[in-house]
């Protein structure tokens, strides 16, 4: 249309002294007629621009570069929303290992009078509304933010401090939640996996050892308290696989404690063998063969020798089976189960207490010199 508004009018070449005293209406007409056109344009203009600006919501993100929740709700929380509110919503992303992001950390806990049973990261701040965890962010925050575009937006939360950190000359790029750092699986939570690293080591050094001394026969003798130890052992594997097996199969969140991520480990692809059998539930069934076996062991004729004999095989083959599971916590799920964890100690003791242990060779000779004296 642009072209059309600076176009003469129609007639104007053909101008002669006949017609020269109509000329002036036209002109009026047509100059009336852009006027008119310009000043529709000028108020879709301002009506597309107030539009497109409309009211935004302010938050704010506390997060650390190492913390794998904070890495699950900068990584598939936040993105979506961001994709769909576009300009409408602002996201301030704070790091709480830097000194003065740990110090706006600490004035938001005094001025929202953060709990400190609530105390961590990440923690996503909107108006004075509060959410701590990758759980309860992602089921409030949507919700949130159209309550407060509805209500015509927001200002950025009341933390003393945080004007400094954003100003009239703040981009929204710089507002916009940055992509979560790419961390191994290992660098999502170091303390637990170190931990995870620390069992596994003892458990591949244990069973290479276990293989090189081992010796025939396996029904040796043992003392009283290892001879207990093998069903007080069976039932704590076998209390912890239940519970595992329960939370595994009912889809229920597990009770985990300061360090590890139980949920993340139950609520993995690895949780269940072969994407069927839950790995609690065969747990279970392991501790109840050995517990089984023991009991077997303590009748008369083959049946007991048999069960002797396959008490340490099966606590071999269940610390393998525990090796190649403590492996995938650190390394390629990226979170450890302290419930995990201790099931498959658990299995190692079991292992250490009934393999047959090579018993040196006894000279005769001067077994019967030192007899004879």
């Amino acid at each position: 249309m642009l072209p059309s508004l600076i176009c003469p009018p129609h007639g104007e070449r053909r101008t002669s002294p006949h017609n020269h005293g109509r000329r002036r209406p036209a002109i009026g007409y047509a100059v009336a007629r852009l006027v008119g056109l310009m000043t529709i344009m000028l108020a879709l203009f301002g009506a597309g621009t107030a539009s497109a600006a409309g009211p935004t919501a302010h938050a704010v993100l506390f997060f650390s570069p190492t913390c794998p929740h904070c890495h699950t709700v900068m990584a598939q929380v936040l993105p979506p929303l961001q994709a769909r509110y576009g300009d409408q919503l602002q996201i301030l992303t704070i790091d709480v290992t830097q000194p003065d992001g740990q110090a706006l950390y600490q004035t938001a806990i005094t001025t929202f009078a953060i709990t400190e049973d609530r105390l961590g990261v990440p923690t996503l701040v909107i108006g004075k509304d509060v959410m701590v965890g990758s759980e309860e962010i992602p089921a409030r925050f949507p919700a949130l933010i159209v309550a407060t575009l509805s209500a015509g937006g927001n200002d950025w939360p009341a933390i003393p401090g945080l004007d400094a950190r954003v100003g009239p000359d703040t981009t929204q790029a710089e507002l916009v939640s940055p992509a979560a750092p790419e961390l191994s699986p290992f660098q999502r939570d170091p303390l637990a996996n170190g931990v995870a690293l620390v069992l596994l080591l003892l458990m591949v050094g244990s069973v290479l050892l276990i293989a090189v001394t081992a010796r025939p026969p396996f029904t040796l003798p043992r003392p009283p308290w290892q001879e207990w130890a093998i069903p007080a052992l069976s039932v704590a594997g076998m209390a912890v696989a239940l519970y595992l097996a329960f939370v595994e199969m009912s889809g229920s969140q597990a009770v985990c404690g300061p360090v590890g991520d139980c949920n993340t480990v139950q609520q993995s692809d690895y949780a269940r063998l072969f994407g069927v059998l839950p790995i609690g539930v065969l747990g279970v069934v392991g501790y109840v063969a050995i517990l089984a076996a023991w009991a077997l062991r303590r009748t008369d004729g083959s049946t007991a020798d048999l069960a002797a004999k396959a008490i340490p095989a099966m606590a071999f083959l269940g610390t393998l089976f525990s090796i190649y599971l403590t492996y995938l916590e650190p390394f390629v799920i990226g979170a450890t189960c302290m419930w995990c964890l201790t099931s498959a100690a658990l299995m190692l003791a079991l292992l250490w207490i009934t393999a047959p242990k090579h018993m040196p060779e006894v000279q005769r000779g001067k077994g019967r010199r030192a007899g004879a004296h």
